[in-house]
């Protein structure tokens, strides 16, 4: 897989471009002056696997609960600001370790400039974030709308401005709910500099179709060596795009957390209750960081081979089920009623081994 090589900023404790692993974000959806309920949710997308949380900032009231909120997590924090320059400044003098602004509505130059200072100062990075709905009018002009040509060009004069203030420390994004323009921009733009990426197709609708456009989106950019940090973004609990991003990452061979869960999609010779299975078995494995491979199959023809080649594996037929170890039988379960509790055993067992070791 070719990997298109960016320079590296730091983020917190992390390393964002430069060849280092691509991040995974997701952004809170809860009133950030509520300090304790959106530390829950931070927490709720750390344990999720979330390793750097964007917080909406619209207001003073919102700047000023930011210092409860960093002194009470670890995660590297983003402010994502619109039209007040202060709440940037605030923020980053907070401690956040990164903003998301749009230079364009943040004001006049100087207070581009305040901005830009107070981030040199705090060490804090800078997103240029670019969506199709925020491209300048004379842009629109000139090339008939929101299109990708636009989308870089925009986010090129705005990344400009912090280059005149002697700034390098910069996270680009350009995000369209057009799955075609924003993999065309992103190419685009990854030709056109050497400033890490942060992908995402933004407004992508709810669990489904929006893990349907992100997993194409993503994945060719991914597959290209395009893209430093990304966020999943869905109509539903962050937490589901911070899983959606790792499964991403994980079918394109980037990066892996947790277990991987192999089931059958079902046909007419399943015999046993499999929705089930596969549910309960997704279930009890969400909250896991063990590193196994588990098979949850349906039917004599490709069931026992994929059970086989699993850590664990289950491999059901006519009201019974086989269940394999690395690739040896274990147990041979009779009675749908008897499976998944048997099987939940031994995914315990081997849970247990690995939290062990």
């Amino acid at each position: 897989m070719p990997v298109k090589k960016t320079r590296a900023v730091r983020l917190g404790a992390l390393t964002v471009g430069g060849g280092a692993p691509v991040l995974v974000q997701s952004m809170t959806n809860t009133d950030t002056r509520n300090v304790a309920e959106t530390l829950a949710q931070i927490a709720k997308l750390e344990a999720h696997g979330c390793e750097a949380v964007r917080l909406a900032v619209p207001d003073v009231k919102a700047a000023a609960a930011l210092p409860a909120i960093r002194a009470g997590t670890k995660l590297p924090l983003i402010a994502d600001i619109h039209f007040d320059h202060r709440l940037a400044v605030a923020a980053v003098e907070a401690g956040l370790e990164g903003l998301r602004i749009n230079p364009g509505n943040i004001g006049s130059a100087a207070h581009v400039h305040r901005v830009v200072d107070a981030a040199k100062s705090c060490g804090a990075v800078i997103r240029i974030g670019v969506n199709s709905g925020s491209v300048e009018k004379h842009l629109l002009h000139k090339y008939g709308g929101p299109c990708p040509e636009a989308l870089v060009e925009s986010a090129l004069g705005h990344v400009r401005l912090l280059e005149d203030r002697g700034f390098f420390a910069t996270k680009i994004s350009l995000k369209s709910s057009s799955v075609q323009d924003t993999v065309t921009a992103y190419r685009m733009l990854a030709k056109a500099c050497d400033y890490p990426l942060h992908i995402g197709v933004t407004e992508a609708g709810g669990k489904m179709r929006g893990t349907v456009k992100s997993a194409v989106g993503l994945g060719i950019l991914l597959h290209e060596g395009i893209g430093d940090t990304l966020r999943v973004s869905l109509t539903a609990d962050p937490a589901e795009e911070v899983a959606v991003a790792w499964e991403i990452l994980r079918a394109v061979g980037l990066r892996s957390r947790g277990p991987e869960i192999i089931s059958c999609p079902t046909c007419g010779r399943t015999e046993i209750d499999l929705f089930s299975l596969a549910h309960a078995v997704e279930e009890r494995l969400a909250m896991s960081t063990a590193s196994i491979k588990v098979a949850v199959m349906g039917c004599v023809v490709n069931g026992p081979g994929e059970a086989r080649e699993a850590d664990l594996g289950l491999a059901g037929g006519r009201d019974k089920g086989i269940i394999f170890r690395k690739g040896e039988v274990i147990r041979s379960v009779h009675g749908q009623e008897n499976l998944l509790a048997a099987f939940m055993e031994e995914l315990h067992t081997l849970l247990t081994e690995k939290e062990n070791h």
